[in-house]
């Protein structure tokens, strides 16, 4: 995975930093496993702005992607390696061995001919899905459930991984990379290795029509609003606006929005760094 530096040929090419693609094999998705995806404007059902800064953008199709893993026993072949628009993760065509063919989200370092496989008794090698149960303690995990059957639900966009510590009981121990570590049942499943995509955090747009083809719509700043619309709005000239905080005045920096009664805390071993 490599990104892409423009020379200074206009303005928009300027500090564009993109990825370069070379890790994609194909920009045709398999037909069977397409469907078609709605825009909403960020609109509800009766046709109201619910989300702001949302809008317009490139028409997309949505890709099914196979989070369960459940094709257990059944050895697969990578086929492609593929961009997926609605997601950070490159997707990977996996053709099982009973002709059934399924996209999962690409591990960093997966290969386009690499045989994967799922279920008991697997090598801990990229790609596979175990439960946690047999991972081997220390090895980078992603996709992660957290109710057996579930299907993954933790370590998924680009870059992202967790890491198994050691097991206890009935549950494995996980540290995430926010620095939280927390209990999950040993029944779970996940995937070894990390999510592919690895630079996306480094990707500069360049200019705003990008973030338009991607739909985002222009975000005004709270400061540049008037009272009435925005906390930290008014004031004579370049005024700072007070503390920072939410358009609903919620502060937005150090103040903690996680319920006291949340019904996972007893799974928390350690909560995140401060």
């Amino acid at each position: 995975m490599a990104l892409k530096k423009y020379n200074p040929t206009t303005p928009g090419q300027r500090f564009k930093i993109i990825s370069a693609f070379d890790d994609i094999t194909t920009d045709r998705p398999e037909k069977s496993l397409v469907k078609g995806k709605k825009s909403t404007g960020g609109r509800n059902n009766k046709g109201r702005m619910t989300i702001r800064n949302v809008g317009g953008g490139h028409k997309k199709k949505y890709r099914i992607i196979d989070f369960k893993r459940d094709k257990e026993g059944v050895p697969g072949k990578v086929k492609t390696i593929e961009y997926d628009p609605n997601r950070t993760a490159r997707i990977a065509l996996v053709n099982y061995a009973d002709g059934e063919k399924r996209y999962i989200i690409a591990p960093h370092g997966l290969k386009v001919g690499q045989d994967i496989n799922a279920g008991k008794g697997v090598a801990p090698d990229i790609g596979n899905a175990m439960y946690l149960s047999e991972i081997p303690f220390g090895t980078i995990i992603h996709n992660i459930e957290l109710r057996p059957g579930q299907g993954a639900k933790m370590a998924r966009s680009a870059g992202s991984y967790a890491q198994l510590m050691t097991r206890d009981g009935k549950f494995a121990i996980i540290k995430l990379p926010s620095g939280e570590t927390r209990m999950i049942l040993q029944s779970c499943k996940a995937t070894v290795g990390m999510v592919s995509n690895v630079d996306h955090g480094l990707e500069k747009s360049g200019k705003a029509g990008r973030r338009r083809w991607l739909g985002r719509r222009p975000r005004v700043r709270g400061v540049a609003m008037n009272p009435v619309d925005h906390p930290m709005g008014g004031g004579e000239g370049r005024a700072s606006g007070g503390h920072p905080r939410s358009r609903k005045g919620l502060p937005a920096k150090g103040y903690r929005t996680r319920s006291k009664k949340n019904a996972s805390d007893k799974y928390i071993i350690e909560k995140r760094k401060k």
